[in-house]
């Protein structure tokens, strides 16, 4: 099955793999060869992609959308980082960053946006502290 996610910095992965598991808005999915064709919300979550080898390629991601056709996979993502990309001290100091935006008082637009930041540094943290390790 082929894949490609692409962000608005450009193109973050392009080629085959055995399937893909994505943060969907209404909860997490897999995408396997002969899928259905579909189009689905994403979330801010890990994106994992299975190669042909059987590795698991990690990546951070912020939200988007995904769509599936004719055994080919399109991931238009906010963002994309490869869990290996992730500066995980950097990761921690937004989340820190985000976790003390929030204990003040702030107006409702703010304080979603803080929540949101928080959010998807948590995720970056997870994502790499998970591939920490491993075999990549």
């Amino acid at each position: 099955m082929f894949v490609e996610i692409v962000s608005p910095a450009g193109r973050v992965f392009c080629g085959e793999t055995q399937g893909v598991k994505a943060p969907g808005v209404e909860g997490s999915f897999e995408v396997l060869k002969n899928h259905a064709p579909m189009i689905a919300a994403i979330e801010v979550g890990p994106l994992v992609l299975k190669d042909n080898t059987g590795t698991s390629i990690t990546f951070a991601t912020s939200g988007g959308f995904l769509e599936v056709a004719d055994n080919a996979v399109t991931v238009l993502a906010q963002t994309a980082e490869l869990a290996s990309d992730i500066d995980v001290e950097r990761a921690q100091a937004a989340e820190q960053r985000a976790v003390e935006a929030l204990a003040g008082t702030l107006d409702a637009d703010t304080k979603d946006t803080m929540s949101r930041a928080l959010n998807r540094a948590r995720n970056r943290v997870r994502v790499a502290m998970a591939t920490v390790g491993r075999k990549r």
